[in-house]
């Protein structure tokens, strides 16, 4: 199965875990109306993204919010690529962490958000998540039923040879939780996701929380989908809603075979 269907939601972030997970039930149900066979959560979808939350948010591996997004998966038999939330490991380490679920409810992945987002921009945005979080060290690709994927987290993406290393490993796909700011956004957004869709000749899924102007942090939004030729195929605005694209992975092998970049590397 080379076609797909795939739902972003880009959701409104609040102060209630709890109210950020019951939100979802009626985004997916909406989602599989347009037969959705995969559908994306933007990065820290259950937590305001500032460096004091992620400790306080943070769970362990089958934990409360790991649970729900599995049993939402299984409800509404999806692929659910579950955006991130903050993870707690057993030494009281934390995570910026990514999920994967398959149909079933079963974990098929999991990354730990590689390249921590410590920038500080003249006359614009600073933040420095390594205050709270702790970084992870692998690249994350994985197979499932409508084929193989990568999946990484928001600043991850600017470190091409980590795109790289997941199209070399196979994927077609490289879905991307993220929250870019009103700084970045503008400037580097879209031009990030073509390029790294043309450099790999893959399918690049950006999902990002909607903005909210009442939060310290403001996302720039625009939900991206991008095409293995770079053709941006989808883009939201900075307003919550929902983003659906079809698309079919054997694109990407097309393409590498009429523009063979990756096996003609030197």
């Amino acid at each position: 199965m080379s076609k797909l269907t795939v739902a972003q939601l880009q959701t409104q972030v609040y102060a209630d875990k709890k109210k950020n997970l019951d939100m979802l039930p009626p985004l997916l149900w909406q989602a599989k109306q347009y037969k959705a066979d995969l559908v994306c959560l933007p990065e820290m979808f259950a937590c305001p993204y500032e460096t004091p939350n992620f400790p306080v948010y943070a769970e362990e591996d089958g934990g409360e919010t790991w649970a729900a997004l599995g049993a939402l998966a299984k409800e509404f038999d999806i692929l659910l690529s579950a955006g991130s939330v903050p993870e707690r490991d057993a030494s009281g380490h934390i995570y910026n962490t990514a999920y994967v679920f398959d149909r079933t409810g079963r974990q098929l992945a999991k990354h730990r958000k590689v390249h921590l987002f410590d920038i500080n921009v003249k006359g614009g945005q600073c933040f420095k998540e390594s205050d709270t979080l702790t970084a992870g060290d692998t690249p994350t690709v994985f197979d499932t039923e409508l084929g193989r994927m990568g999946l990484c987290i928001c600043f991850d993406f600017r470190f091409p040879e980590l795109a790289r290393a997941m199209a070399l490993d196979g994927a077609k796909l490289i879905l991307v939780p993220a929250a870019f700011n009103m700084t970045t956004g503008p400037a580097h957004w879209e031009i990030l996701f073509r390029s790294r869709a043309v450099d790999n000749q893959v399918f690049t899924f950006g999902t990002a929380p909607a903005r909210d102007l009442s939060a310290s942090y403001h996302s720039w939004g625009h939900s991206i989908a991008v095409s293995p030729w770079g053709a941006v195929l989808n883009q939201m605005d900075e307003k919550a809603g929902i983003q659906v694209t079809a698309i079919d992975l054997h694109e990407a092998d097309e393409i590498r075979e009429q523009l063979p970049l990756l096996s003609a590397f030197r």
